[in-house]
């Protein structure tokens, strides 16, 4: 009895180290566009895909990869994985017209994901392994329904609590609620921004649950908004922040105090921006503000807060007769000290690049690259150095658009 009871308790133990030894990253790609000499056209037979990566895998790979609805359209936080890694959220801002299979046309389309069945599948070949067993066949995450949102849903995150998301529908100007319990999602309402050309793009949750920020970067409105958050009830607050021409990107450090905002200009050749907002002071305010390159779409802190990394398009998604065109994108790494932004590291990437997602030890990072069909692996210099090295890729289906861990 002794010895079951023993040989119990350290599977259980296994089994326990293997849920926490993976860190999932969850990759939207879009697979109904293309990238012609910086045209983009659609792709009529075009799926699109989600592909689920073991980030502490050495060198990170593929564990499985589904068909669901995304799209490249808006910021590259289109995907958002529940706390404790139990479902993720895809939008998908647009599909083909059924009247015109050249052309494109807003969606409002969610999709909820278990990835239990991943998790457990994870779990049972660890456990195998340490028993030299055959391992466990891999299992793949399952689609537990979709939902309708609004047109144009782009940016989605959760709270820190699991319970709560929020999706901006960047083709009506507003923000879908979600209320989660276990995996469950339903749609709890919307929150009205009084101007369907705002552009609603990236929105993020404070820690504290209590307030979110949403990027508008429509002409006509062209600033960050907070929204106050009572349980499941969300409405606009009178603050308005200001920070660059056309804010697009957002993240807000794990502890609060500050966010960084990606600011992608009109896309003309001009080098454009990025801006750090102290949350520490009420009310919040933009207190730097720094200029990084061409079209900074995606935008990243780092597990601790220390650095932020940019992908800039580069000029790679403009057409080669352009005085403007370069044949790669571009990652910069910046120090955050204070209010000051230095940057420490820049590495050529591919083309067309959107969304950035950092390891839990913030030694890797992942660039995501829609014309090659690849996220680029990066690796993050010890100490202050904060230099980056490309160090590999990994080929997925269809153009990596939006790409989220655990937050």
């Amino acid at each position: 009895m002794r010895l079951k009871i023993v040989t119990a308790s350290v599977s259980i133990l296994l089994l326990t180290a293997a849920a926490a030894s993976a860190q999932l990253a969850v990759s939207a790609n879009d697979g109904k566009v293309k990238l012609v000499d910086g045209v983009v056209q659609a792709v009529k037979d075009g799926k699109d895909t989600v592909a689920f990566i073991d980030m502490k895998a050495s060198p990170p790979k593929i564990l499985a990869t589904i068909e669901a609805p995304s799209s490249v359209v808006g910021p590259p936080t289109s995907v958002a994985v529940s706390p404790k890694e139990e479902i993720a959220l895809i939008t998908a801002a647009q599909k083909i017209d059924p009247a015109d299979a050249t052309k494109l046309v807003w969606d409002d389309k969610l999709t909820v994901v278990d990835l239990t069945p991943l998790k457990t599948s994870l779990s049972k070949r660890l456990l195998d392994s340490v028993r030299r067993a055959p391992a466990a066949a891999a299992m793949s995450p399952k689609v537990l329904a979709t939902l309708t949102v609004g047109k144009g849903a782009a940016g989605v995150s959760f709270n820190k609590a699991g319970t709560l998301a929020l999706v901006a529908n960047r083709g009506e100007g507003t923000i879908s609620v979600l209320t989660i319990e276990g995996n469950k999602v339903a749609v709890a309402g919307k929150v009205d921004l009084g101007n369907d050309k705002a552009g609603p793009s990236a929105v993020s949750f404070l820690p504290d649950g209590k307030s979110a920020l949403v990027t508008l970067d429509g002409e006509s409105a062209n600033k960050i908004i907070v929204l106050d958050v009572d349980g499941a009830k969300v409405s606009v607050s009178k603050r308005e922040i200001s920070a660059g021409l056309r804010p697009y990107g957002l993240d807000i450090a794990k502890n609060g105090e500050f966010a960084v905002v990606a600011n992608i200009g009109r896309g003309g050749g001009d080098n454009d921006t990025i801006s750090l907002i102290d949350l520490k002071t009420l009310p919040a305010r933009v207190v730097n503000t720094i200029t990084v390159g061409q079209t900074p779409e995606g935008i990243k802190l780092s597990p601790d807060g220390t650095m932020v990394a940019v992908g800039l398009a580069n000029g790679s998604n403009k057409p080669k007769a352009s005085p403007f065109f370069h044949d790669n994108g571009l990652v910069k790494l910046f120090r955050i000290s204070g209010s000051k932004l230095t940057q420490t590291g820049e590495v050529a990437v591919g083309q067309w690049c959107q969304g950035l997602a950092w390891s839990a030890n913030g030694k890797t990072l992942f660039e995501q690259c829609m014309v090659g069909e690849e996220i680029h692996i990066l690796k993050v210099g010890n100490g202050s150095s904060g230099a980056l090295t490309n160090v590999g890729t990994i080929k997925v289906q269809g153009g990596p658009a939006g790409i989220r861990t655990a937050e």
